[in-house]
């Protein structure tokens, strides 16, 4: 841990966690929600085709009509699919780099700490 002054001083003190809940290696409610939903998703994506190429072959007999309907569904729940995990990739790249930013912040007041208060404000004016 960094801490900016002593803890008898009456100060602030400031630590080098990240803004997050979780450490690096420990997975959060909000991922195993992500987890879940994700498999959920694929899970009946899947039954949904199955459901679909069953009626299809049993519908159609030449096989180019089972595979428009088929390809037409595959199409519609692949963009579903593929949209899903795309925000949730781009929400997991959101949250990393908002620690990140939050983790510098952290550093560069630390660094300012160390200053004598003259030279602080020189930097924060050029800044």
């Amino acid at each position: 841990m960094i801490q900016l002054t002593g803890t008898g001083s009456g100060q602030q003190a400031a630590t080098d966690k990240p803004a997050g809940g979780a450490s690096n290696g420990q997975v959060t409610a909000v991922d195993l929600a992500r987890i879940r939903y994700g498999a959920s998703l694929i899970g009946a994506a899947f039954v949904l085709l199955g459901v679909v190429f069953g009626i299809a072959i049993m519908e159609f007999k030449a096989a180019s009509d089972v595979v428009a309907v088929v390809g037409s569904v595959a199409t519609v729940v692949g963009t579903i699919v593929a949209a899903f995990f795309g925000i949730q990739a781009a929400s997991s790249s959101k949250a990393s780099a908002e620690a990140g930013r939050a983790h510098a912040e952290q550093v560069a007041r630390l660094a300012l700490s160390r200053l004598d208060p003259q030279a602080a404000e020189d930097v924060l004016k050029r800044i």
